[in-house]
């Protein structure tokens, strides 16, 4: 199996003081380099960067997977099955989730416990795990 390389994704954040206590506070990311307009993160091994854009507008768009809209753009990670559930009971009744945590595919190839919630500045974010990891790309 290759060795997975971090990813580095950028997004914007319309109040750096929100976003800084959700990501830093809530999510428990552990905060890299920073200035006054961007934070670095370390989202789980993966370099993870928010940049204030006081002018910044998301348009909400969703896409039906077995039976619920999901959220695109999104973005998360691939969590191990009990981060994942420690996860998902970490942010019971703090988040508010436009897909509530559930387990989907149950049976199935590719079955997965994900979850979708919004940042402060309404970026989706979605945590996933998979019952059988070595699933993640099978067809």
């Amino acid at each position: 199996m290759t060795k997975i390389q971090p990813f580095h994704l950028a997004i914007p954040v319309h109040n750096l003081i929100e976003a800084r206590a959700f990501y830093s506070g809530l999510m428990e990311f552990i905060e890299g380099r920073s200035s006054s307009s961007w934070v670095d993160y370390n989202m789980y091994g993966h370099q993870f960067v928010i940049h204030e854009n006081k002018s910044m507008t998301v348009t909400p768009a969703s896409n039906s997977v077995d039976g619920h809209n999901v959220p695109i753009p999104h973005f998360g990670i691939v969590l191990i099955w009990s981060q994942w559930e420690n996860l998902a009971n970490r942010l019971k009744g703090k988040v508010q989730f436009v897909i509530e945590p559930y387990v989907r595919f149950k049976g199935e190839i590719g079955e997965q416990a994900t979850m979708f919630f919004l940042d402060p500045s309404g970026n989706a974010l979605e945590f996933k795990a998979f019952k059988d990891q070595t699933q993640l790309f099978i067809k």
